[in-house]
């Protein structure tokens, strides 16, 4: 289906803030639009397209919010969030089905600065690596005010931290980092973009297609960027902290095409995308040509004066690439 005109409801001045999507305004706006269009159930599509959006919340999406991915423009997640949402609806008679991740948290988890402690009983600023050897030193400490309720004793929490930051390094991943406290489960900063809510709602209604939602980053000893899976499985005694999600492998066998978009470039995405070639590479690497990235909808971690990870984000795109995937533009032709 060719590409389709952008509601008129859609204020793209608004993209980066926080406002209450009109639901029952968008449900008939988009039965309007479906009969203006001719669009079918998402059910009767011959092919299936999926759109992959990863934590587009305001805790990541919104100026002021905790974790905004302001990428070296200093505006990224506003801008690509636009050009998403036109995305949405202009190929709305092509996407059949949008699923959205949910970075959800709670104050005491492994990346939050209560979870540890120095000599003088202080935490940890935000933005902290936490290294192998500063745990093994003394420098960095498990909190024993948190042992009792997570059932285990100070001693072996620290031992848990040790082996933690141990398996980071033994994969080559990101030295554990202590982030703001961001994505609250309950507050404001967990919520979907209005914008990009509203769109998703107006598809689900447009298409007559429930949209699905996947809750990832609520266990309290791993990381967890990447949606189909933690940074780390097992604690030191085997202990599951964490499982692997193969929903994402199966859907991907299931569908003809899957787009990806979400922040941040650099980390949740990037993580997600390389775990899902994982799986790719262990099942069916044909599997690869399925997947288009949106490089125009995501942008890296770049904190001014701090840490700047665009690079890193382009050199995963580049193997993306390389591995089969496609590496689009949000005005390509699905």
């Amino acid at each position: 289906m060719t590409n389709l005109p952008i509601p008129d409801f859609f204020d793209s001045t608004r993209v980066g803030e926080v406002w209450k999507v009109d639901y029952a305004a968008r449900a008939e706006d988009a039965r309007r639009f479906a009969a203006q269009h001719n669009l079918k159930p998402a059910s009767a599509s011959m092919e299936r397209i999926s759109l992959l959006l990863i934590d587009v919340q305001n805790t990541f999406c919104i100026p002021g919010f905790e974790l905004f991915v302001g990428g070296r423009s200093g505006k990224g997640a506003v801008d690509d969030n636009i050009r998403l949402c036109e995305f949405i609806y202009r190929n709305i008679g092509n996407i059949t089905r949008i699923i959205a991740t949910m970075d959800t948290h709670m104050s005491q988890q492994i990346f939050h600065p209560i979870f540890f402690v120095d000599a003088d009983g202080n935490h940890p600023a935000p933005y902290t690596d936490i290294h192998l050897d500063e745990l093994q030193s003394g420098k960095w400490n498990f909190n024993p005010a948190l042992a009792p309720q997570f059932g285990i004793a100070p001693e072996y929490g620290q031992q848990t931290m040790v082996h933690y930051a141990e398996s980071l390094a033994k994969t080559g991943k990101y030295a554990l980092t202590i982030w703001p406290y961001h994505a609250m489960l309950g507050g404001i900063g967990h919520a979907l973009v209005p914008a990009v809510e509203e769109a998703i709602f107006f598809h689900s209604h447009a298409r007559i297609d429930q949209p699905h939602f996947a809750v990832k980053g609520d266990k309290p000893f791993t990381e967890n960027y990447s949606v189909v899976g933690p940074e780390v499985l097992t604690g030191p005694m085997g202990e599951v902290l964490g499982e692997h999600d193969p929903q994402f492998i199966r859907h991907l066998q299931e569908v003809d095409k899957l787009y990806i978009a979400g922040q941040a470039k650099s980390h949740c995405v990037a993580w997600t995308v390389q775990d899902l070639l994982d799986d790719i590479l262990k099942t069916d690497t044909e599997l690869a040509k399925k997947v288009h990235v949106l490089d125009d909808c995501s942008s890296a971690v770049v904190v001014p004066g701090v840490v700047d990870h665009t690079g890193a984000a382009n050199d995963a795109y580049e193997w993306f690439a390389k591995a089969g995937m496609h590496v689009v533009k949000s005005t390509d032709a699905l």
